[in-house]
């Protein structure tokens, strides 16, 4: 079974005005894009889809968490994410993806795909750096942590050399 095939959105049938589609999207979703960055995917997307006579307006939201690894401690952790983007459909001679805010689909088509512009809003809206919450505050009890700190350099005392206090007295 595809796993995509329920974000295919087949708007021909659709009448002009506002419709509305929710989506639940687990691990398996980023699988059929071979994304492994992410351990686990509990999210749930709402889209509000604005059918005009001409184009359509696309309004996404997600909300939810991923099960994601630190990269300073290797530690598990899950990252809240709510997120949201506005995409506009057109239409046109040939099919035009090269905008991150419209996309151009030819005269003819009944049908649109959301996966693709979920999938990089989700992907988007995760840090560069995943830092667990416990390091910020102090909470996080980790072996690495430890290491760590006990590699960390050490502040060293600054002892006086004679020769030069005696040429500090020149001055």
């Amino acid at each position: 079974m595809d796993v995509l095939a329920e974000f295919v959105i087949p708007f021909v049938g659709l009448k002009e005005g506002e419709h509305s589609f929710e989506f639940e999207i687990d691990k398996t979703f980023f699988n059929e894009f071979e994304f492994s960055d992410f351990d686990a995917a509990t999210l749930k997307v709402s889209l509000l889809f604005e059918k005009k006579a001409s184009l359509m307006n696309l309004k996404f939201s997600v909300t939810g968490t991923l099960g994601l690894s630190c990269d300073v401690t290797n530690e598990p952790f899950d990252y809240p994410i709510e997120t949201s983007l506005d995409w506009i459909v057109k239409f046109g001679d040939q099919y035009d993806d090269d905008n991150d805010e419209f996309i151009i689909l030819p005269h003819g088509s009944y049908q649109i795909n959301v996966a693709q512009p979920i999938y990089e809003m989700i992907v988007l809206a995760v840090p560069i750096k995943k830092v667990h919450p416990g390091i910020a505050d102090g909470t996080l009890d980790s072996d690495i942590l430890k290491k760590l700190e006990e590699l960390q350099p050490k502040e060293e005392k600054e002892e006086n050399d004679p020769r030069w206090d005696k040429l500090k007295d020149l001055l």
